[in-house]
């Protein structure tokens, strides 16, 4: 009997070994999904933060607007030919712009609302507020960060004083 056991030690060796190996590469195989995982939610959450963070600064823009908190000046009551106007923001990741989408750069009609006003009393100015954020890990660089934009349609009335 003893010869019997001799000749089997070597076999169990080899296959805890095999089993070990096999242990071994799936969990590196786990742990590399994983980092990946992880990596793509961080990339994610950066987005949504970034695109809060514009939809903020929109507000803020039109906020600074209608309170005249910036150059003591309303940009949206501005001429036809004032635009685009470049807006201060308070970071340097992002930059905001007021373009005018009036068709031929003229002062048209304001859209239906359910306030009484008579026709031809008032025009307006059809705004855009456009807020460009940069997000990522290299927003340093421009050719490796990322961007949101976030754009507000703005109708703005203006007297009309006929022509």
């Amino acid at each position: 009997m003893v010869s019997k056991y001799k000749s089997q030690q070597g076999v169990v060796l080899i296959v805890a070994i095999v089993f070990l190996a096999a242990l071994t590469a799936v969990a590196a195989a786990l742990m590399t999904s994983s980092t990946i995982d992880m990596k793509m939610a961080g990339a994610t959450q950066d987005k949504v933060i970034a695109t809060q963070e514009a939809f903020g600064g929109s507000d803020e823009i039109v906020w600074q607007q209608v309170n005249k908190t910036v150059d003591n000046t309303n940009h949206f009551t501005l001429g036809v030919g004032s635009y685009p106007h470049s807006v201060n923001t308070t970071s340097e990741l992002s930059s905001a712009d007021i373009v005018l989408n009036n068709p031929n750069n003229l002062e048209t009609d304001c859209p239906a609302t359910k306030a009484a006003s008579s026709v031809q009393v008032f025009k307006c100015n059809h705004l855009q507020v456009q807020i460009d954020k940069q997000y990522g890990r290299k927003v340093t660089s421009t050719k490796h960060s990322s961007e949101v934009q976030v754009r507000a349609g703005i109708a703005q009335q203006l007297l009309n004083v006929g022509k």
